[in-house]
């Protein structure tokens, strides 16, 4: 069964709204030319999805960490941030629609901090706020076939991807299908999610701005839950991811392309062979000479390998 939810204005707004902002964006070749912003959204990815869960060590410690420099904190803190740097290095080759990906995610990321890592419950759980019982997950008994379900639901290619990711992240959320870490779970896979079809995604920080404001982010949990659909929760990540798209345009200055970065951008969206023409299709504004200059660099380099002559000149990624 697909999971229920509401299509409201509010969220036809904001899918236009980042639609158009990625576009402007891949325009701009915002992330990709830019390593250190890569870097650094990843560090605050990670320092805010923690950060969520408790974790009291800074975004410069999870930067010495990823440097490989000492650092004096808490050791659960210190094995979370080891265990979310493993999982981001590894994010390419996860797969968003297997389950068993998924688990193993979930091993990788709760690695020496709880038992059974990287497999679901065996016992009944719920969430208390204060004396207040907020929500009670669904028995241990139940969660195999409603996880089985949801990676059903994730492989419907006629559901937007936008509204899919805020979907599979709530219902997980209520299934709750491990002990722990099932709230960095939900993000992270919210965030393959979305991956697939908009690689910014890796580098998006998101989870900056539910950190800030957790109240709001579990308010729309908690309302989604007494409605019985997640309409109120997609239309609480929809409007963070708009503002984070909006800060990354605010915030980024556009460095224009050097020839190799034109070569490496090309290649993380172009990796069959390829010709002059694929190249000038991909970079309208582009001159043929100054397209054939950036190819002999590339090949010269050994960025790419060149097969053929003259018009049957053909190219691939080394």
């Amino acid at each position: 069964m697909k999971p229920p939810y509401e299509i409201t204005s509010l969220i036809l707004k904001y899918i236009s709204s980042i639609s158009e902002k990625i576009g402007e964006v891949n325009a701009k070749y915002l992330v990709k030319t830019n390593p250190s912003l890569r870097k650094q959204n990843k560090i605050k990815t990670i320092h805010s999805s923690l950060s969520i869960e408790g974790n009291t060590l800074s975004e410069e410690q999870i930067t010495a960490i990823l440097e490989n420099k000492r650092v004096v904190g808490p050791q659960k803190d210190i094995i979370e941030v080891l265990n979310a740097l493993e999982v981001y290095k590894n994010i390419n080759i996860l797969k968003h629609h297997s389950e068993k990906d998924f688990l193993k995610a979930h091993k990788m990321l709760m690695k020496d901090l709880i038992e059974n890592s990287g497999k679901y419950r065996t016992k009944g759980v719920g969430i208390v706020k204060g004396p207040k019982v907020e929500h009670v997950a669904p028995p241990h008994e139940n969660v195999p076939f409603l996880m089985k379900d949801l990676f059903q639901y994730l492989k419907d290619k006629s559901e937007i991807s936008l509204i899919k990711s805020c979907v599979f992240h709530y219902e997980m959320e209520f299934i709750h299908p491990f002990m722990d870490g099932n709230g960095r779970m939900g993000r992270l896979w919210q965030t393959l999610i979305l991956m697939e079809e908009y690689p910014v995604f890796e580098f998006l920080p998101f989870e900056t701005l539910i950190s800030k404001n957790q109240t709001a982010y579990y308010h729309s949990l908690s309302a989604s839950d007494n409605e019985g659909k997640s309409t109120k929760f997609i239309e609480y990540m929809l409007s963070t991811i708009d503002k984070s798209l909006n800060e990354l345009l605010e915030n980024t200055t556009t460095t224009k392309l050097t020839d190799e970065n034109r070569v490496q951008v090309f290649l993380e969206n172009f990796v069959d062979e390829f010709t002059r023409k694929d190249y000038l299709n991909y970079f309208k504004d582009l001159s043929s000479a100054t397209a054939s200059r950036d190819l002999k660099k590339a090949v010269e380099m050994g960025i790419i390998t060149k097969n053929g002559d003259k018009k049957t000149t053909t190219y691939r990624k080394n």
